[in-house]
């Protein structure tokens, strides 16, 4: 048992001086214990830390990106989408100014959701993630896929914020201003028109519980994401100012879109050129009741007021995108050869036919990926043996490379 060492007696906890926890004079006065000691010290590093963040705030309103600085930063990144990427560009410039607003300003913007729609491989995935670079608040991609209804194998909806949570090492005030890129919206949309009236895995009941995310509410959400579990220990996450962005490739969507435009025209005079390129792009007529007939609740179409398409992409779109960016298909494999000290060359004939087998097997620009991988696989395994300093792939080396790997369209004889 520890003794009372020196008659001193802490004027806090009225502990008594010992070996184990020792009592010091500090004033006059005034003796403070080991313990106390630190749990003041503790405060005051807590108090510091706060007041910085709140100036650096207030210091970030200035320097808040325009939405044109925006939109020139995602063009270095992605090419074509300029539709969706001032409707981007807007919202983040908008959430800026909504996370520094004046707490006593007696107007309350409320935040913009936004939902993107457009066909796979079109870039709703890349511009999240390019705009991830230029932002200084906490963001984070998320998939809806594995989230299910509370009770069934897969993610809670809270676990949404988890990873957000993660992002700013468990700084709830920080994720709490920050954006949330939810991809794959579209696999959790109802299947039928009709409610259900039983529970399902996923569907229009993961759609409700994602209701008070998206419009503002405080959430309890499970530190290591996953499942909730009774022992353990939840973080609260108000919603309010946190963006949420959308994704999902809505395949299918365009025949709700033409029935509701009626684009089959009969009789004389009209332009089948112009109604034929009206078929091909229908995705930019999209309204929210097209959402509400692919599966989408009303509910959930509300809270997303912000509804924009991305275009498909045509060929000169994806020949562009083989080489403009700064991070580039061919750039990286350029790049990855560079390393090994030898030099990739591509003719214009075999970018040309990458892009034609691209286009022909509809795998939009990840379709572009794909080929390139499979024509690379072989150089890539044999060039870092060899003593090379360059490597040129022509449009007979990109033949023979697709015909090996069976992408050629071959008809099969009896």
């Amino acid at each position: 048992m520890a003794t009372n060492r020196s008659g001193l007696v802490c004027s806090m906890c009225g502990t008594h001086d010992s070996s184990a926890n020792p009592v010091v004079k500090v004033l006059e006065g005034l003796n403070l214990c080991t313990d106390c000691i630190a749990y003041i010290d503790n405060a005051r590093d807590t108090q510091l830390k706060r007041q910085p963040a709140k100036a650096k705030n207030k210091k970030e309103g200035n320097k808040i990106p325009k939405p044109k600085e925006i939109k020139e930063f995602l063009d270095k990144y992605v090419i074509g989408q300029d539709e969706a990427k001032k409707y981007l560009s807007v919202a983040v410039y908008n959430h800026y100014k909504r996370i520094n607003q004046s707490d006593d300003d007696e107007v309350d913007i409320e935040k913009s959701n936004i939902i993107l729609v457009g066909p796979t491989g079109t870039g709703k995935t890349l511009l999240a993630k390019t705009i991830a670079r230029l932002l200084d608040v906490p963001f984070t991609i998320v998939d809806a896929t594995v989230l299910t209804e509370a009770g069934y194998v897969g993610e809670d909806i809270e676990s949404l914020l988890t990873r957000l949570l993660q992002t700013c090492d468990y700084d709830v005030e920080k994720a709490e201003r920050g954006i949330v890129f939810i991809d794959e919206i579209d696999k959790i949309a109802r299947k039928s028109d009709n409610p259900s009236i039983t529970r399902d895995v996923s569907g229009e009941g993961v759609q409700q519980g994602l209701l008070k995310l998206l419009e503002g509410s405080v959430v309890l959400v499970p530190p290591n994401g996953g499942r909730k579990h009774p022992e353990q220990k939840m973080i609260a996450v108000n919603t309010k100012n946190i963006l949420f962005i959308c994704g999902g490739a809505f395949d299918g969507i365009e025949r709700k879109i033409a029935s509701r435009l009626n684009t089959h025209v009969v009789g004389y005079g009209h332009d089948e050129s112009g109604r034929k390129k009206k078929r091909e792009n229908l995705m930019k007529y999209v309204l929210p009741m097209d959402l509400k007939s692919f599966g989408l609740i009303p509910e959930i179409i509300g809270r997303l007021p912000i509804l924009t398409s991305l275009d498909p992409l045509d060929r000169e779109a994806l020949r562009r995108i083989l080489t403009e960016p700064k991070n580039s298909i061919i750039g990286q494999y350029k790049k990855l050869f560079e390393l090994d000290g030898v030099k990739l060359e591509f003719t214009e004939e075999a970018l040309d036919l990458i892009v034609d087998k691209a286009i022909e097997y509809k795998l939009g620009a990840r379709g572009l990926r794909s080929i390139v991988e499979t024509i690379m696989v072989d150089s890539m395994f044999e060039v870092p043996s060899l003593k090379k300093k360059e490597f040129k792939i022509d449009v007979d080396y990109v033949k023979e490379q697709l015909e090996r790997a069976h992408f050629e369209k071959t008809s099969i004889k009896d």
